[in-house]
């Protein structure tokens, strides 16, 4: 079954664009180009992720993301929108938003922002991963287990491995892994990835985390 997006976007050529390349990628989309149009979409629809555009016609897209959460509903939403502001950020994040694209971007950008979110609800649902036959991995609580046992790791190998987890089978360049695994205050290192990635494989395999020479790392499902 195709993963069903809401669109809101009032510029038709832009709409028509972003709906081509997500229909291209498998994606069912549908379109709407006001703000209480798109309210009565969620309303009547369950989709799987909303992208919503701010300045758009009879209802913006921070209130409209208020109102669909006023109602319990926690669809995630990715604003797109020409706002730059940290105020901007701020209150889009505040309306209960999971990401936020400034235009203009590259829609592949977009996609890949997508598929991270729809990836994280679809593993938030299966809470507790099984990696092989006796591992699992919980990635709420970070706790890795053989049967019973719990495995000890530190935060950034924990980190690592749920990245991976989250991304199986895609290549992971090192800066996408540095943003995900350190912290913004701290300086990553690639001699300490590398013994991150070397501890990972002594518990799950040589076999399952694969180099490749200056693009990054690949876990293989």
């Amino acid at each position: 079954m195709k993963q069903k997006l809401l669109l809101l976007e009032d510029d038709i050529t832009l709409s028509e664009t972003i709906v081509e390349y997500f229909e291209d990628e498998g994606f069912e989309v549908e379109q709407s180009f006001d703000g209480e149009e798109a309210l009565s979409y969620v309303y009547e629809t369950k989709y799987d992720l909303l992208l919503l555009d701010v300045n758009v016609p009879l209802l913006n897209g921070f209130e409209l993301l208020k109102q669909i959460r006023e109602k319990q509903d926690k669809t995630p939403a990715i604003f797109i929108t020409s706002l730059n502001s940290m105020d901007s950020l701020e209150e889009g994040f505040n309306s209960g938003c999971d990401d936020y694209i400034k235009k203009p971007f590259e829609l592949k950008e977009l996609l890949l922002r997508v598929k991270t979110i729809l990836k994280r609800e679809y593993f938030n649902k299966e809470e507790v991963l099984k990696i092989g036959t006796e591992l699992t991995f919980n990635m709420t609580s970070y706790e890795l287990k053989n049967g019973e046992e719990k495995l000890n790791l530190n935060n950034k190998e924990l980190k690592l491995l749920k990245l991976f987890l989250l991304n199986q089978n895609e290549l992971l360049d090192h800066e996408r892994i540095y943003d995900y695994v350190w912290d913004y205050d701290e300086e990553p290192s690639d001699n300490s990835l590398r013994t991150y990635i070397k501890n990972l494989r002594k518990i799950i395999g040589k076999e399952r985390i694969v180099s490749l020479k200056k693009l990054g790392y690949r876990f293989i499902s």
